[in-house]
């Protein structure tokens, strides 16, 4: 049995612990079949990678893309010497290196990879080329030449060597940055070739591993999930967006899709402050009424026009 699409019960975030060998449309398929609402999903995991993966249930998708703006934190493993067409290990095999690089090389390499660096996305990766997708290419066997651009990568650390073929890491990074061809060029710039053996995603923006459940664990929930503390609200993923508050008639006018002056706002949430006079043009706002988005507002010519509309 599963829930209707229109149950406010089922509108909110799920972090699903990603398990190895499936796709991220996959896990999505499975919890749209048990629940019955629109799923969507913050920042796409390769099919090798595990960890953390949020799902955006029923009015959650409209808030979506803002999960995904976060930073993302990774824990994975390079085996040096290999390079794969794929830049992991499930591509195949394109050159062999017996050089093997030390820790004290490896951390020597680190401030190097940090800060906003410019990189080449994998050949094998979603990025469109004349409408079609990269991966699509390189699988026709007209693998693209992706041009470098800048991504942001926090901080980048080696966690240890478990033996010379290996090494694990640790990196937060921004958006657009591929941690394959991270290992790739980590690899080239101590002089030899490298892949992904191992990657697992720890932490999407406000999303984390602790509160994460494994696939299996939600599909038994199934309609169950809209009770259980696993559902998280869908202001999980607007924390980093200035909050409003709003009166009750004031968010009536939002629903509707009319704007609202700014001089007619009257209050504020103290939790995450914001003088609707002090509002820049052009800002996003998150506008609620007793704490819950009522819709993603933007300030335009003295007013506030609502963008997305979130109904419950």
């Amino acid at each position: 049995m599963t829930r209707r699409a229109d149950n406010p019960a089922l509108h909110g975030w799920l972090v699903i612990d990603k398990p190895a060998g499936i796709t991220s449309a996959r896990v999505v398929g499975a919890i749209k079949r048990v629940t019955g609402v629109k799923v969507g999903h913050a920042g796409t995991l390769d099919p090798l990678a595990t960890g953390v993966l949020p799902l955006a249930l029923g009015e959650a998708t409209k808030t979506a893309q803002f999960a995904t703006s976060g930073r993302k934190r990774y824990r994975f493993r390079v085996r040096w010497g290999v390079a794969t067409d794929t830049d992991d290990r499930e591509g195949d095999m394109l050159a062999e290196s017996t050089a093997r690089p030390d820790d004290a090389s490896i951390i020597a390499a680190l401030p190097h990879f940090t800060g906003t660096i410019l990189q080449r996305p994998p050949a094998y990766s979603a990025i469109k080329i004349a409408g079609r997708r990269a991966y699509a290419l390189a699988r026709a066997g007209e693998a693209p030449e992706l041009a470098a651009r800048p991504v942001e990568i926090a901080g980048l650390r080696l966690l240890g060597m478990p033996d010379p073929d290996h090494a694990d890491f640790e990196a937060e990074v921004g958006g657009g940055t591929y941690i394959r061809s991270l290992a790739r060029d980590l690899a080239a710039s101590l002089g030899t070739l490298g892949h992904i053996a191992e990657l697992r995603r720890l932490q999407v923006g406000r999303f984390t591993e602790a509160q994460a459940i494994s696939l299996e664990r939600a599909v038994t929930l199934g309609h169950s999930l809209a009770a259980s503390e696993h559902l998280l609200p869908i202001e999980t993923a607007l924390d980093d967006i200035p909050a409003l508050a709003v009166t009750a008639a004031e968010a009536a006018r939002l629903r509707h899709g009319q704007r609202i002056p700014l001089r007619d706002l009257r209050v504020h949430l103290p939790a995450n402050p914001i003088d609707a006079e002090g509002i820049d043009k052009e800002t996003l706002v998150s506008a609620r009424h007793d704490r819950l988005v009522v819709a993603l507002a933007r300030v335009e010519d003295g007013a506030l026009r609502p963008v997305r509309i979130i109904n419950r």
